[in-house]
């Protein structure tokens, strides 16, 4: 009973002290509450009296501004009135000055109208003048001023026709003369300039030694070996610096090869003296015959040619040693004669005559070392000597054109020769001459009307000219071809044939932007 009295007490107690805190907390807040209001009216009033404040200072400060911007406007008010003042016053000025000119114009516009009718005046007198006088002419002369003009032209075009022969003739021979000097100054140039090379490649031969001490064994003492070979062969030996090297040199390509093959003989014997050269040199007279012979012998069965006279075949076998700018002379009569046996098939000639002239044609240029004249001539009085038939004569004798052509053998033999020599690579040329006849063949070619470019290819054998479409139609072209074609006939010398190809190109170029 005490333990729950107490409890009972403890418990009113905690609830009594639970509402007097309760009374004096609330007390305290409503205190506190009560000062916080009054702290923001005081708040409320400083910012509202702040407030005034500033809005009283920024309509001081925007007053001050505009009244600065009116003051400053009206200043360039002022300014800008003046500026037009004073441009009115220049204009003002300028039409006075274009009002004194017009009247200047005007006045000078009366002055020339006057003159002008003063003119038409004057004109029309001096026709009427000029009238009477033609009529006058007219009636004296007894001509019409249409008869009096076509005799005046007629007269005139007689005189400027003598003249204009005059000056042709004049110019023409005047051209000759310069023609005839220009022509002798470029062959003398283009002699000199090659003449070195062509010597060089048709008059030596080089035979190789083993050691620079040879060449005093082949001199021999005071020089007997060298003179000893020299007097044998008939060629001069050239010993100089170059090393490992003997120049053989002679225009007559047999002896310049005897001396070859004797020089070797010596060389790789050993044994140079007199004695021995003359052995070792009619040793290698005897192998070049030998090979002459065999060379011959083998061109007449390999085209198929027989009863030839011996000497015929070894004047045949004489061309192996025989060279024409780099192209073999024998090897060069087989082609033409196996060339010729050919078209003679196709065209119904006797094909074994073509093949005997054939081979025959060049015979001439065996013994050119060894006498005057052409190979043409030389060749003509062989075929004679040997009893060769006329038409073989002449095919020989035509083959060059140097007489005309007048049998289908003639031309085939200048057909198949044309064939040999213009093959690619039968031939050497020297690539200066080459680069020099490609430009002569693109110059010939661009010099007419409307060629745009020129392009030589094929290595000569065709020509392409570009042309400018505005200037060449397609009915041009065809006579532009035949024209080029024929000023490369009459200005060029070639070999075969050229083809000519004209190609006209229209572009239309526009742009996107």
């Amino acid at each position: 009973m005490d333990a729950l009295s107490l409890i009972i007490g403890l418990l009113g107690g905690l609830v009594v002290g639970c509402g007097v805190g309760f009374i004096v907390r609330k007390a305290m807040a409503e205190k506190k509450i009560g000062s916080a209001e009054e702290q923001a009216k005081n708040i409320l009033q400083d910012a509202i009296k702040n407030a005034e404040t500033t809005k009283k200072e920024a309509i001081f400060a925007a007053k001050d501004e505009i009244f600065q911007m009116k003051k400053e406007a009206d200043f360039d008010v002022k300014e800008r009135r003046k500026e037009v003042s004073r441009l009115e016053r220049r204009v003002a000025q300028k039409e006075e000055t274009l009002d004194a000119k017009l009247e200047g114009i005007e006045k000078k516009e009366a002055a020339l109208q006057e003159k002008r009718a003063e003119l038409e005046s004057l004109k029309e007198k001096t026709d009427a003048t000029l009238q009477a006088q033609i009529v006058s002419l007219e009636r004296i002369a007894g001509l019409t001023k249409e008869d009096a003009k076509a005799e005046l032209v007629s007269r005139l075009d007689s005189e400027m026709q003598h003249e204009t022969a005059l000056k042709i003739a004049e110019y023409e021979e005047k051209f000759k003369e310069e023609a005839d000097s220009k022509a002798k100054d470029i062959l003398s140039l283009a002699i000199q300039r090659c003449a070195a090379d062509h010597v060089s490649e048709i008059a030596i031969s080089v035979v190789q030694i083993p050691g620079d001490e040879m060449k005093g064994r082949i001199i021999g003492r005071e020089g007997r070996n060298i003179r000893t070979i020299e007097n044998l062969t008939g060629v001069e030996l050239i010993i100089d610096d170059t090393p490992d090297v003997i120049t053989v040199s002679g225009f007559d390509p047999v002896r310049r090869e005897i001396a070859r093959i004797a020089l070797e003989k010596l060389i790789a014997d050993g044994r140079i003296h007199p004695a021995r050269i003359e052995e070792m040199v009619e040793k290698a007279r005897r192998d070049v015959d030998n090979a002459i012979k065999q060379a011959g012998e083998r061109a007449v069965f390999e085209t198929g040619v027989h009863g030839l006279h011996p000497e015929e075949i070894k004047l045949l076998g004489r061309m192996k040693y025989r060279t024409s700018y780099g192209q073999n002379a024998l090897r060069h009569s087989i082609e033409v004669s196996m060339l010729a046996g050919v078209i003679a098939d196709e065209m119904g000639v006797d094909v074994t005559m073509a093949k005997r002239a054939g081979l025959l044609h060049d015979i001439g240029k065996a013994v050119t070392a060894e006498a005057e004249g052409s190979h043409v001539q030389l060749g003509v009085d062989i075929a004679k000597k040997y009893r060769e038939s006329k038409e073989i004569i002449h095919a020989i004798e035509a083959h060059h054109n140097d007489v005309e052509s007048l049998t289908a053998l003639d031309f085939i033999i200048q057909a198949a020769d044309a064939l040999s020599a213009a093959r690619p690579g039968a031939r050497r040329e020297d690539v200066e001459n080459y680069i020099k006849r490609l430009q002569k063949l693109e110059e010939v070619a661009g010099d007419f009307e409307g060629v745009d470019k020129t392009f030589a290819i094929q290595a000569g054998r065709e020509v392409r000219i570009m042309v400018k479409p505005e200037v060449i139609d397609d009915d041009k072209m065809k006579l532009l071809a035949r024209d080029i074609a024929k000023k490369i006939e009459n200005e060029l010398d070639y070999p075969g044939q050229i083809k000519v190809s004209v190609i006209r190109e229209s572009r239309t170029v526009d742009y996107a932007k």
